[in-house]
């Protein structure tokens, strides 16, 4: 089994300690057999695409949700997200936007664009973790996404 077979969810991230608490608020919930984070928006594509450093993943591999920072280098959440929801072989797969911004443009073409839902990052440590929890637990076992793997 390749390294990558295992994945549930897609952490795309800049910052390395919102990376972290979002990586330890899942585990906490025990909500993942595999989380990998990537840190811009053309790494997101290259590993959901398989495409890049990530062309020997297999496609479409039990993804189960993406969480994505809207500001990122290279390609913004915006454009990543665009492109999820443009493929016809992911437009279904579960993202959720996880920024600091609380922008009505922002939130508004995030929805325009297909986002499944948009948490605004609380600044509290604690708050943050909490958040992350629940929109993992609701994301990975209350949310029942379409029959087949993205």
């Amino acid at each position: 089994m390749n390294q990558y077979d295992a994945v549930e969810i897609l952490i795309v991230e800049d910052n390395p300690n919102d990376a972290e608490l979002t990586i330890m608020a899942l585990k906490e919930q025990n909500l993942a057999n595999k989380i990998y984070v990537v840190e811009d928006g053309e790494a997101a594509l290259d590993f959901i695409f398989c495409r890049g450093q990530f062309a020997e993943r297999k496609p479409c591999s039990n993804m189960k949700v993406i969480f994505l920072d809207l500001k990122l280098p290279k390609i913004s959440g915006l454009e990543v997200l665009k492109e999820i929801k443009t493929n016809e072989k992911t437009k279904k797969l579960p993202v959720v936007i996880v920024t600091s911004s609380k922008e009505d443009p922002d939130i508004e073409t995030a929805y325009e664009l297909g986002a499944n839902s948009y948490v605004v990052k609380p600044v509290q440590f604690d708050a943050f973790r909490q958040a992350m929890s629940n929109a993992g637990l609701f994301w990975l076992l209350i949310n029942q996404p379409p029959k087949g793997n993205f």
